[in-house]
């Protein structure tokens, strides 16, 4: 389970005394209780691995907004250190798709639903999105389905 890598992760900054490393794990471990107190009154509650990659998918994508942010203010140091959240944070995310497998994944799913032009889009997103989501930056796959799809 990621949540116990992440629980480890912690364990062995704290030994090592990486208080850059050690502050990320904690920021994705706070994160992690504020979903699972959200969840509490939920009717269903999803697989752990799916919530926790839902989660850090979440987080590396404000932390790209916020690098890109820092580096266009000159702020250069917090640029630098949202990037090491970053890698933090990735190195617990699942292996993702490539673009190539991307594309094919999104081939498919255009031909099964049958797919014709950006009106159906929304159909593709969601399949893709069910079958891929813990695997693919959807953010990415956005502009790939409708280019696709164009």
């Amino acid at each position: 389970m990621i949540r116990e890598q992440v629980k480890s992760a912690q364990v062995e900054a704290m030994k090592a005394g990486d208080k850059e490393k050690l502050a990320a794990v904690r920021l994705i471990l706070a994160k992690l209780k504020d979903r699972d107190i959200e969840l509490r009154t939920a009717t269903s509650v999803p697989d752990d691995d799916a919530m926790v990659v839902d989660v850090l998918q979440k987080m590396v994508k404000q932390r790209r907004e916020s690098i890109e942010m820092f580096k266009s203010g000159g702020r250069d140091e917090l640029a630098a250190r949202e990037e090491a959240e970053l890698a933090v944070i990735e190195s617990f995310l699942p292996a993702q798709m490539s673009e190539d497998d991307t594309r094919a994944a999104i081939e498919s799913i255009k031909a099964e639903v049958g797919a014709t032009s950006v009106k159906d889009m929304g159909k593709v997103m969601a399949v893709l999105k069910e079958r891929h989501g813990s695997v693919i930056d959807m953010s990415k796959a956005s502009g790939l389905v409708k280019a696709a799809l164009v």
